[in-house]
């Protein structure tokens, strides 16, 4: 077990599956106690947590529903209470909903913002008031910010979009305090969402360098560098992990 995290706190929203699953994984590998907010999953969040334990980590998990920011705060600020700390925020949870802009509908417009934006700024202001100096507050955004190449994604990519200034503006406000914040933007991941074995992975991997879709694990890491002592001096980043997807 590498020993970098070492008595540090996580927690991860949306941390029951895909990306947010192996990000909970690769933390505790590296000594950070680990705490796995999700909304529905609950079995795959307690499976993730008896496997991390049976690795020899610590882990819990809680029901934190994105798109309650009330639920989510209690749920951080539990997690703090519990532990005495928190240290690192992943805001894994995302919603991936697709359609023409003459036709989407308002109501997946609003849970796109409320889950992929609003959450997200929700998490971090509960977690910077528990957060020491030298914290880490790290999203998950897309590669889609930069590139969208495909009909039906206007919503999606405003939405992960969005973060790219809220991560600026958030790194100004909490840089006097060591605090960290950053996005990490994922190209296509093979995930629940995102299956590499599907019809629309093929489209996608002809518009990359590398023609094949990420693992999550490959994206865990760079949110575990972002996590860690030397990744001190990054913060209000964009660092696109995507094969090539918007090069």
């Amino acid at each position: 077990m590498n020993t970098k995290l070492n008595g540090q706190v996580a927690f991860i929203n949306g941390g029951s599956r895909g990306i947010g699953a192996a990000t909970a994984r690769r933390l505790a590998s590296e000594g950070a106690k680990v705490a796995i907010g999700y909304a529905a999953s609950a079995i795959a969040a307690e499976a993730l947590v008896e496997e991390i334990k049976a690795a020899g980590g610590e882990a819990i998990a809680l029901k934190a529903d994105a798109t309650d920011a009330a639920a989510l705060s209690k749920a951080i600020d539990s997690v703090a209470e519990r532990f005495g700390r928190l240290d690192i925020l992943v805001n894994s949870a995302g919603v991936l909903l697709l359609g023409a802009t003459d036709s989407f509908s308002l109501e997946d417009f609003d849970k796109t913002v409320a889950v992929n934006v609003r959450a997200v700024f929700v998490a971090s202001q509960a977690a910077a008031k528990h957060m020491k100096d030298g914290g880490r507050i790290i999203n998950i955004g897309s590669t889609n910010a930069q590139r969208m190449p495909f009909e039906g994604g206007a919503v999606y990519a405003m939405s992960k979009s969005a973060l790219t200034g809220l991560v600026k503006g958030m790194a100004r406000d909490l840089g006097s305090r060591k605090i960290t914040v950053n996005n990490v933007a994922p190209g296509p991941v093979d995930t629940d969402m995102n299956p590499a074995d599907s019809d629309f992975a093929t489209g996608l991997h002809g518009l990359m360098a590398l023609k094949r879709h990420g693992k999550a694990e490959e994206i865990a890491a760079m949110v575990a560098y972002l996590a860690g002592p030397e990744a001190a001096f990054v913060t209000g980043a964009d660092l696109v992990i995507d094969g090539g997807f918007a090069a």
